[in-house]
């Protein structure tokens, strides 16, 4: 199984929130903004002050995929 945040950038985009301000309200690097958008892993202090700036929970702007077989 991996990640995705694809949730989490409709949301911004439902939310008129640019990654910036996200990133600077959630004191996030650009390297971990970075990481969300590629769905690669990030901690999940990271994930708690994302939830916490958009008001939402995890299921909000995550959720597994299951690996796709070649």
């Amino acid at each position: 199984m991996k990640v995705s945040y694809k949730k989490l950038f409709k949301l911004l985009i439902d939310k008129e929130i640019k990654k910036g301000e996200l990133a600077q309200a959630a004191e996030l690097s650009s390297s971990t903004i970075s990481k969300l958008a590629k769905n690669e892993n990030v901690s999940l202090d990271v994930l708690i002050r994302v939830c916490t700036v958009l008001n939402v929970d995890f299921g909000d702007i995550m959720e597994l995929v299951p690996d796709t077989e070649e």
